[in-house]
């Protein structure tokens, strides 16, 4: 396993914000401002999603989410490092086949 990958490598000071392309459920009791909601073929709140495939509560700017204090319960229990968080950081890798690119607007 290379150093990229180990939960050590892994911190919000670095963070890619991979997560933030996955789909966030929004649940009746998330206080997520509703302009940032939409619903999902399957009838299911999610959070909506930019044409760049990223969520759009993400401040490209800074890589972290705008609606912090806000967010979903669904990414409040994201942990970073976790072995979830290595999976998806490493799918996101292969699947565009080079390293997460860092994007500043």
């Amino acid at each position: 396993m290379s150093s990229a990958s180990q939960p050590s490598a892994v911190s919000c000071s670095r963070c890619d914000a991979v997560c933030c392309r996955l789909t966030v459920v929004v649940m009746p009791e998330d206080e997520v401002p509703r302009h940032l909601v939409e619903r999902s073929e399957r009838g299911l709140e999610v959070m909506a999603r930019g044409e760049d495939g990223w969520c759009v509560a993400l401040d490209h700017q800074r890589m972290c989410c705008s609606i912090y204090e806000q967010r979903p319960a669904i990414c409040r229990k994201f942990a970073m490092g976790s072995p979830y968080c290595l999976a998806e950081r490493e799918a996101y890798r292969h699947r565009y086949d080079h390293e997460i690119p860092l994007k500043l607007y």
